[in-house]
């Protein structure tokens, strides 16, 4: 049976999901740049609205990540059985996460580029 709509329960759904992705060994790397990346940002001398701009954009790999993670997790449930398809679906879900890396590194670049 479907549970009743709740924002709180939906918030409780999103804080299990959040540690179930926090055991994640490639989610906490991503966390440890976001981390990182927001520190150096507050010292960067960049106006405010490219700094609200490139901490938005740390946020891409996460995102991504959680979607990889969820992808991984259905095929995983689906069957424990080593199939082609199965492994298409995980390498496209991590090349997600890639492409999400690189956006942000782009992005990064850019910034820097412009403001020197």
């Amino acid at each position: 049976m479907k549970p009743k709509y709740s924002i709180k329960n939906n918030f409780l759904y999103a804080i299990d999901g959040l540690k179930e992705l926090y055991k994640e060994k490639a989610f906490k790397i991503e966390l440890v740049f976001f981390f990182l990346f927001s520190i150096v940002l507050f010292f960067l001398p960049y106006p405010l609205w490219s700094k609200i701009f490139l901490f938005a954009s740390l946020f891409l790999p996460l995102f991504a990540e959680a979607f990889n993670t969820s992808i991984e997790k259905v095929v995983d449930l689906v069957s424990d059985d080593y199939h082609i398809l199965a492994k298409h679906a995980k390498d496209i879900a991590a090349f997600g996460v890639a492409i999400s890396i690189m956006i942000t590194f782009l992005i990064w670049v850019g910034f820097v580029v412009y403001f020197y």
